[in-house]
């Protein structure tokens, strides 16, 4: 993406008198499995914003720029695994919240996208909260329809698209593969090492490129979409 649109490289003097949409991509610094790195999550809604963000700027209307990620998550669940950081959902709200109130000092608009599943109550509460107060704020999940849930199929052909060189595909291997509704009550009670020694839920094997970036542009393509229209549900989110 171009400087252009990066907010981190402009001086303040530069946002003054804009009707500004900031675009925040929001991961989580977690175990991804025995081959993808513990960046994977911002990695990839980082993509999708400065994808997406470059493709809305074409919009007539709309100002747009992509902020610094926020790399940090809740990620309770993966605490079972070494490299794993989670500041929890508490922490996550109020950072959601507090960001929001600062950036809506300047900026009209705000979305976060949210790369990690762990996240998203508390995004979404800290958005509902902003909301109430007045301010424009929104949300938006990277989520792939037809997924698999953890490090499997899905993420890894995103990353071998996204960032190939971090991907180690000869450590892929398969984890728990059952549905997740049916995991469920142990994942609750004692998170993805309970049901997964891997780290995996799904099956990275059989990740693929290509598909990997078609999955990428057909999210961007629909983040764009949705900053363009920017039609927000009851619950924050950004249809």
């Amino acid at each position: 993406m171009t400087p252009a649109l990066e907010l981190a490289s402009h001086a303040w003097h530069d946002l003054v008198d804009r009707q500004l949409t900031i675009v925040v991509p929001v991961g989580a610094v977690e175990q991804h499995g025995p081959h993808l790195p513990l960046s994977t999550d911002g990695t990839i809604a980082g993509e999708l914003a400065a994808r997406a963000t470059a493709l809305a700027a074409d919009s007539p209307n709309l100002d747009v720029l992509r902020a610094p990620l926020i790399a940090y998550g809740a990620s309770g669940e993966h605490e079972g695994f070494p490299g794993t950081v989670s500041i929890g959902a508490e922490v996550m709200e109020q950072l959601i919240v507090e960001y929001g109130r600062s950036a809506c000092q300047w900026a009209s608009r705000i979305a976060f996208v949210n790369g990690h599943g762990g996240n998203a109550v508390a995004i979404a509460a800290a958005v509902r909260l902003l909301r109430y107060e007045g301010r424009d704020a929104a949300w938006w999940p990277c989520v792939f329809p037809g997924a698999d849930a953890h490090a499997g199929d899905a993420e890894t052909s995103v990353m071998l698209s996204a960032a190939r060189g971090t991907v180690r595909t000869d450590r892929a291997e398969a984890g728990v593969t059952a549905p997740v509704a049916s995991l469920m009550d142990d994942l609750r009670a004692g998170g993805v090492a309970a049901v997964s020694s891997n780290g995996v839920l799904g099956d990275p094997t059989t990740a693929d490129a290509e598909r990997g970036a078609r999955m990428i542009d057909d999210r961007a393509r629909s983040l764009a979409a949705s900053l363009s229209s920017w039609s927000v549900g009851d619950d924050g989110r950004l249809a």
